[in-house]
């Protein structure tokens, strides 16, 4: 039944989010899960979850929840988001 449930999900996994969404704690702890099997980082389960990174960890803190060390791959990804902050592009003035 699981490979059924991924191949669907493959196919038409925006289908398959809104479904899950329905039961939000199905939906959390399988973000959880997915965040903690380093498949997505904080900021994605953060996103998927309608949450900003900061209230996602004060929530993993809660739940005891270890928060992932960053790897080298996410620190680049910080700075070059950072950078593109820095220079304003997206200013809306």
């Amino acid at each position: 039944m699981i490979s059924e449930f991924e191949k669907i999900a493959a196919l038409n996994p925006d289908r398959i989010i809104k479904l899950l969404k329905k039961d939000k704690e199905l939906f959390w702890e399988i973000i959880v899960s997915a965040y903690l099997d380093r498949k997505i980082s904080l900021g994605k389960a953060a996103e998927l979850l309608g949450i900003t990174r900061e209230e996602l960890i004060k929530e993993f803190h809660k739940r005891g929840i270890p928060i992932r060390k960053l790897s080298k791959e996410d620190v680049i990804a910080e700075v070059k988001c950072k950078k593109i902050l820095d220079r304003g592009i997206f200013r809306r003035d």
